[in-house]
């Protein structure tokens, strides 16, 4: 039987051997490249003297391959909870100098337990990912341990925000539990995403490719849009985790944290009564707009750098969280493709899912043709964001500052889907089609250029403006750019009882 102090100092032992994981020679490595431990993510991540760690003496059970004789506590995963911001998180860091951070059916135990917690306790979870995938020495049990992930991320999702940053290597089944969570962060030159490795493809369709060309931080930010954030390292992206966090709930049933506001409701800004041109073809940039509407100008961008016709992201208004969605005419003129259909619609669904009120600013001529964009499913994936605006019961606020031509007038979150408080500025076009294109229809080949002309500017005072459907109530209110800020408090005042709720059914058939 040991002696008091004997119990103590063995407890000590095997607490340190677990701070330490693969030792202090693989820390040392980690650190060289740029990257932070698991624990000293978590630690960056959380406030001060907040987590407590769960598990942290579990032990792999493996005895094949002499791994019997090589068991390092907390077996490369670091589970627990804490607090950003004061409000409970549960988070998990896989820790790369153990074993490379490879799954094991112990390990994956350990984030099944506090994936249940979080769950029971309606708080987020976020992964830190930085792992060689399965633990091949364990065969299915590891695989079987990444789908009670995968099962529980399905089951959360919807219920509480999943957030997953990835930090080093994340290949193979690994990434399909990070596809599943809300948002994914990734840190330039030194995280990776892939299915298959670029050896893999070289031997089966003989394609060279680097590990960054295929999977790095920006392949997936800005071609492949699986990530939403790119970072320039570990400390940049904890930071913008916490930024994030500040956004939303910790749960379906509860509403985003409000936060005081030091910026006048009633601001008016004169620079937007002329920041649109006049000439419907000339670009702006809607960014201006967003950052000068919000409070203190702080708008949280979400993929930036993808499909960059359209514009999402979070801000507050009145010191509410809002989602953010917006056409871009700077870009392709701000036309709906098949990449900003499904940004725009999975960030309307998330918002929804969340009680974050949806404001959409609205200058689109319509959708982007050719046969790259039919052969690719235009029809069947604008029809997402489609089905994700009129599925969506929070509060929904719509300004159309110039354009809004066609269907994509009726998909940006128009009166006939469920628009809540639909503005127009003064300038706004609400029409089938521009009026060029409308003339040369209804007249085909029958005008001269004078009486074309005239039809043209006939088409443009009658139909090109917002008053026709200010007059059958499609607009609820004709405003001026200046008063944007205020309307759009005074909407999320007039909505933030809103109640709404969709017919009873198991769940509907999204067009995937």
């Amino acid at each position: 039987m040991l002696s008091l102090d004997e119990s103590y100092k063995l407890f000590e032992d095997k607490k340190h051997q677990a701070d330490l994981g693969g030792g202090a020679e693989k820390i040392a490595k980690i650190h060289k490249s740029g990257r932070l431990t698991a624990r000293e993510r978590i630690l960056g991540l959380l406030d001060p003297n907040t987590f407590v760690e769960t598990d942290k003496l579990v032990m792999h059970r493996c005895h094949d391959f002499g791994m019997n004789k090589n068991k390092i506590p907390g077996d490369g995963m670091v589970t627990g909870y804490g607090k950003i911001d004061g409000r409970l998180i549960f988070v998990f860091a896989q820790d790369f100098t153990v074993f490379g951070g490879t799954m094991s059916r112990a390990n994956a135990d350990k984030v099944v337990k506090i994936m249940d917690m979080a769950m029971q306790m309606g708080a987020p979870l976020i992964g830190l990912n930085d792992s060689g995938g399965a633990r091949i020495q364990e065969g299915v049990e590891s695989l079987a341990g990444y789908a009670d992930i995968f099962y529980r991320n399905v089951r959360a999702s919807g219920v509480i925000p999943q957030i997953s940053a990835i930090l080093g290597p994340c290949a193979g089944g690994a990434v399909y539990s990070p596809a599943m969570t809300d948002f994914i962060f990734m840190v330039k030159d030194s995280s990776y995403m892939f299915v298959t490795g670029p050896e893999v493809i070289k031997t089966v369709t003989h394609e060279e490719v680097t590990m960054d060309e295929l999977g790095g931080a920006m392949t997936h930010n800005s071609k492949s849009g699986v990530a939403h954030f790119a970072a320039e390292d570990d400390e940049q992206v904890l930071l913008m985790v916490r930024e994030l966090m500040s956004f939303l709930p910790a749960n379906n049933m509860e509403d985003p944290p409000t936060k005081p506001c030091t910026d006048d409701v009633m601001r008016q800004d004169e620079k937007l009564q002329s920041l649109i041109p006049a000439d419907p073809n000339k670009p702006y940039d809607m960014k201006e707009i967003i950052t000068t509407v919000v409070d203190n100008h702080n708008f949280f961008e979400v993929q930036p750098h993808y499909a960059q016709n359209i514009i999402i992201g979070f801000a507050r208004l009145s010191g509410k969280p809002v989602g953010i969605v917006a056409n871009q005419p700077a870009f392709l003129a701000g036309v709906l493709d098949i990449n900003s259909s499904v940004k725009a619609a999975r960030f309307v669904r998330f918002c929804d899912c969340f009680n974050i009120p949806l404001i959409t600013f609205v200058d689109v001529p319509g959708f982007l043709p050719g046969t790259n964009q039919e052969f690719g499913g235009i029809i069947k994936h604008g029809a997402k964001l489609l089905y994700a605006y009129s599925e969506a019961t929070v509060p929904k606020i719509t300004v159309i500052t110039r354009k809004a031509y066609g269907g994509a007038y009726d998909v940006m979150s128009s009166k006939h889907i469920g628009g809540d408080v639909n503005y127009a500025y003064p300038i706004a076009e609400i029409a089938v089609m521009g009026p060029e294109g409308a003339v040369n229809i209804i007249h085909k080949g029958k005008l001269t250029e004078e009486e074309r002309a005239e039809a043209v500017d006939s088409y443009r005072k009658t139909f090109a403006s917002p008053y026709k459907a200010a007059e059958l109530g499609y607009i609820d209110e004709i405003i001026y750019p200046k008063e944007t800020r205020t309307k759009l408090i005074q909407a999320l005042d007039l909505t933030q009882h809103k109640s709404k709720t969709n017919p009873p059914k198991k769940h509907g058939n999204i067009p995937l």
